[in-house]
């Protein structure tokens, strides 16, 4: 029987993740495979490097620096998350990331990116947790508006949630018998259009495939959700959810916010780890 995770995206609301993985970690939790967009993909690598704590010990660390992520550094580089600080010297130099468990573990971990002239997702398989790979990772972080581009050989990308929101298709393409998946909003959640679509219509003219994809987003996201939740309804597919909206800012500096959101994650996963078990082993 073939497990497959999904981890969605959401910014801080990624804390709730967190706090579910460590608990699957500490129960010795495993899936033959996991696919993560965004914050699903930058938090979730930690599972495969089982680095319990890790994600709130260096946001708690990093929490309100300008250089970390802040307006400030969207005004200087036109990234909101540092690119270079988060996506390289965090991990190899302050809080450093196990890449010698990470190659090791034999769990496959895909991230998700758009490419930017197609509009189309790119599944990237993370192999050794080098530059290349956190690279690949960036590109799934990277909002239209609220950060460039990433060039990676010769192509352009942007986040995973402009054309692939929740990767559930993944495990459906690829035939996982046992599908879970961590959605960072609550069950009730659909999406609206974003307000400030219109200003990223201006600012990404050169990018007309990406526009198209956030012309839908909403619609196509809500779809994801209903599918995912038939498929939970008819006991196919295996959800840990926020109970209610975590309402938690991207650029959240209070730290007990951030610990917060974390145990809402942490205490979720700890109720919905017996029925997991049982799903996992049926």
């Amino acid at each position: 029987m073939k497990s497959g995770l999904v981890l969605e995206g959401g910014a801080m609301r990624g804390l709730f993740t967190a706090g579910v993985l460590d608990v699957l970690m500490e129960n010795n939790i495993s899936f033959d495979s996991a696919v993560g967009v965004s914050a699903g993909a930058a938090f979730g690598v930690n599972l495969k490097s089982r680095q319990i704590g890790r994600v709130l010990r260096y946001n708690l660390r990093f929490a309100g620096k300008p250089y970390y992520a802040s307006w400030k550094s969207w005004r200087r580089s036109g990234n909101l998350y540092a690119a270079n600080f988060c996506y390289h010297v965090l991990p190899d130099k302050l809080d450093v990331f196990d890449k010698k468990t990470f190659q090791a573990n034999p769990m496959n971990f895909w991230c998700v990116a758009t490419d930017a002239t197609t509009g189309e997702p790119v599944y990237h398989q993370l192999r050794d947790a080098g530059y290349l790979d956190l690279e690949w990772i960036r590109a799934s972080s990277s909002i239209p508006f609220f950060a460039h581009p990433v060039a990676i050989g010769g192509h352009y990308y942007f986040d995973g949630g402009v054309s692939d929101s929740i990767p559930y298709d993944f495990l459906q393409k690829n035939n996982f018998d046992k599908k879970i998946v961590i959605t960072t909003q609550p069950r009730e959640y659909r999406k609206k259009q974003s307000l400030i679509f219109p200003l990223k219509k201006a600012l990404l003219h050169q990018y007309p495939a990406v526009l198209k994809k956030l012309a839908t987003r909403a619609e196509d996201y809500n779809a994801v959700l209903d599918d995912i939740e038939k498929d939970e309804d008819d006991g196919e597919t295996f959800v840990i959810r926020p109970p209610f909206a975590l309402n938690i800012g991207t650029l959240e500096d209070d730290k007990d916010e951030l610990k917060r959101v974390y145990q809402v994650g942490y205490r979720e996963a700890e109720k919905a780890l017996p029925n997991l078990v049982a799903y996992l082993n049926k």
